[in-house]
């Protein structure tokens, strides 16, 4: 018996996972010799594909320097590097970085940094306003402004009260006008949103100028904007940042997951120069207290730089067209299959949802999908009965057809 406890599984009724015992591309190797397409990105976080030859040698060099530095008080290049070239590449007025090591983290900074700013700024506002069926993170404060259910109702009385917008369907009217509201009552401190795309959610998809219409609002009545693109970032959504297809900057970004192409953990919280000089005083009471043990470990900033550097140095824009493409071309075939609804794409992102009678996240229907994919050669993790393809960027067409071929054959 294994003494390991899984995150997000049940282990009464759930089979003994298999053992990974290799990386490489879009794959995932297993000990009973079967070679998985991994079309999830493993939750999410490998971009390239695993294993990228030039992050593993950033970090095999990294490991003949450096091992875990303390932050408070020192600093070292790979941060310093990295640092200068996130502020590069993100969204115009982002001019601060403060790394961590999650995105739950990443968010708890975000919301912390946004607090920080109003308190200092001797102004009262403490609301935060969250899109329903979101989903930031699994500590207090992400659980927080995330969507409550069957997640974290457990812990509700842990948890903070928040302002929540209906989700941005169509041409998002009735969102705006509901934000609008909430802003101009003087009382709101942030807007936190997933751009573009919620993902554990159940990747639901809205548009660009419903985002670009909240950033107006909060333009108008000075209340932050929070971008959490730990998912959404890294191209995704077919751009470097979600944020991009609308035109806007938030005030903070939070990211992490494909930050270092997902071989090791990291994440950074980039905030405009206002919200940090907020911080900046020479009374002591200002200063940002929030720390974790492994902020900025040395080894991960050097796989984020080299990560970094190959979006720098390869045509990764035709990359993700052309997977975007993939993508749209077999979820089209799908199309007439009168067992799915709701086909959708964006970007890298295709999702689609299973007709079911026991829809949500805990439909029995997801389960056995999941058992049906593995049988197949597939690594699959659908969200209730909503199916999503989300592959690392080496994907190639053939890799596609093994994972609509796992989809299409599910039988109900």
């Amino acid at each position: 018996m294994s003494a390991v406890w899984h995150p997000f599984f049940q282990h009464a009724t759930e089979p003994q996972p298999p053992m990974a015992v290799r990386t490489e591309g879009a794959f995932i190797e297993t000990a009973d010799g079967r070679r998985l397409l991994d079309g999830i990105a493993s939750w999410w976080v490998v971009t390239h594909g695993h294993r990228q030859p030039e992050i593993v040698a950033a970090i095999t060099e990294a490991t003949a320097r450096l091992d875990q530095v303390i932050f408070a008080g020192l600093t070292h290049q790979p941060a310093e590097d990295l640092a200068e070239a996130l502020i590069g590449m993100a969204p115009k007025g982002l001019s601060r970085v403060f790394f961590s090591d999650s995105g739950s983290t990443a968010v708890e900074v975000a919301l912390k940094m946004a607090l920080g700013y109003w308190r200092h700024a001797g102004d009262g506002r403490h609301r935060i306003a969250v899109i329903e069926d979101g989903y930031h993170g699994d500590t207090i404060g992400t659980m927080s402004v995330g969507e409550r259910g069957v997640f974290n109702a457990a812990y509700d009385p842990l948890m903070f009260a928040v302002d929540r917008l209906p989700f941005p369907a169509g041409d998002g009217a009735a969102t705006l006008a509901a934000f609008e509201e909430l802003a101009a009552s003087g009382h709101m401190a942030a807007l936190i949103l997933e751009p573009l795309v919620q993902g554990a959610g159940g990747m639901r998809m809205y548009r660009p100028e419903v985002l670009a219409g909240l950033r107006a609002i909060c333009d108008r009545h000075d209340v932050l904007l929070i971008a959490d693109e730990v998912m959404t970032g890294w191209g995704r959504t077919g751009r470097l940042w979600a944020c991009d297809h609308a035109g806007i900057a938030p005030d903070i970004l939070c990211t992490s997951k494909g930050l270092t192409g997902g071989v090791v953990p990291l994440a950074a919280t980039l905030a405009s120069e206002r919200i940090f000089q907020a911080h900046s005083s020479i009374d002591r009471r200002r200063t940002f207290y929030h720390s974790s043990s492994y902020t900025a470990n040395p080894i991960a900033c050097a796989a984020g730089l080299a990560q970094v550097r190959l979006w720098q140095a390869e045509p990764m824009q035709a990359r993700l067209d052309a997977l975007g493409a993939m993508q749209a071309e077999r979820l089209a075939r799908l199309r007439g299959d009168d067992r799915f609804e709701n086909l959708r794409q964006c970007g890298t992102i295709a999702a689609m949802d299973l007709k079911v009678r026991d829809g949500g996240y805990l439909a029995e229907t997801g389960p056995r999908m999941r058992a049906h994919f593995m049988a197949n050669g597939v690594l699959l993790r659908p969200l209730g009965n909503t199916v999503y393809v989300l592959p690392p960027y080496c994907a190639t067409g053939e890799d596609l057809d093994l994972a609509y071929s796992a989809i299409a054959s599910f039988a109900g």
